[in-house]
Parts: structure tokens; sequence; C-alpha cells
């Protein structure tokens, strides 16, 4: 294989690697605080709001993620007619909510983790609700959130691979276009190899 071939399967493969550090981080930065509000939701004494949300999260958390995708992406056009969603932003959106909805069951745990003597405590030196929580209990909340939230974090890297189901050029998608020839060069394996590099 030419030298300009090798070029042409590495630069495809680092365009890939780029989209898909897009979709992760973008995930991550909106994802996040996205999960802090639907969390205190589902905690909510309102029925009607905690029940709205556990509903949400049944169904998000039941579905496959690429199911989610291929919805958005197909959706807006099936049901509406006209333009959906860009490739890009289809899978953003997807991501965005179904990690928030694992975000907000973690937040959640780390917030009913702690004894409730630590808000009775707060309020007895004369702290308000909100006060008690960003001061107090928030902290201890995020001590305890951080092994589970990294291992979302490192499912969330792999799951980006589930973006080439709508044909968004990610390093997966990139490494078999050259496998299956579809780039003009067809039976070069290594660039798979190079996906299993980034995703370790």
């Amino acid at each position: 294989m030419t030298f300009e071939r090798y070029l042409k399967m590495l630069h495809a493969m680092l365009e890939g690697t780029l989209t898909s550090l897009e979709v992760f981080f973008l995930t991550i930065i909106f994802a996040v605080p996205l999960a802090l509000p639907i969390a205190m939701g589902r905690m909510s004494k309102n029925k009607f709001l905690s029940g709205l949300i556990n509903v949400f999260l049944l169904i998000i958390r039941g579905t496959p993620l690429m199911l989610q995708i291929m919805l958005v992406f197909f959706g807006p056009g099936l049901l509406w007619g006209g333009d959906g969603f860009s490739r890009l932003n289809s899978a953003l959106i997807a991501f965005i909510i179904n990690y928030a909805a694992y975000f907000s069951e973690i937040f959640r745990g780390g917030i009913e983790s702690i004894s409730k003597g630590q808000y009775e405590a707060g309020q007895v030196l004369g702290m308000t609700s909100s006060q008690v929580f960003f001061k107090v209990i928030l902290f201890q909340v995020i001590k305890r959130i951080v092994p589970p939230m990294f291992n979302e974090i490192i499912t969330l890297v792999k799951d980006t691979s589930l973006a080439r189901i709508i044909a968004l050029q990610e390093i997966i998608w990139a490494g078999q276009a050259f496998m299956k020839g579809s780039q003009g060069i067809s039976g070069a394996i290594w660039p798979l190899f190079f996906a299993g590099v980034y995703y370790l």
C-alpha cells in the first residue's frame, strides 16, 4: 500500500476520533448539569412531578440508546415532514438525554445516602434548606458519587460508537469504511486496531 493511502486512512481515522471526542465532551458538559434538576424532581414531594420524571426515567433507561438515537434522527422527518436534526445534533440530543437520566439516578442515590441528621443540624444552626444543601450536603454527595460517575463516563466513551447507526462518521465508522472498501481502499484492518487503542 502506498504512503499516500496510509496518510488518507490516518487522516480519516483522526477525523473520526475528533467526532467521537466531540460527542463525548459535549455530552458530559450538558448531561451533568441537566441531571441535578431531574434528580431533584424525582425526589420532589409533588407526586405529579415525581411521577412524570419516574415515567421519563423508565422509558429512557429501559430502551436502548441506539433506538433513541434513531428516533431522534428519523423521528422529526417521519412525524412532521421536512428536515430533522443533523446527524451530529441527533446523536448529541440522544446522548445528553440518555446520560442525564443515568447521572440523575447517581445524584439521587448520593443525596439520599446523606443522613437526615445533616439536614437537621444545618436547620438548627439557622440555615435555609438551600444553604444546607449547597454548603453542607452537596460536597459530601460529590465525594460519594465520583466512583459511579466515572463508571458511567467510561461507558460513555465506548457508547459514542453507537452514533455510527445514523452514519455519523465517528472512529468506528471511519475504520470500517476502509475494511469494506467504501473509501476506495479495501481489506485494511489496522484502522480498527487504531480505534481499539483510542477506546483503551
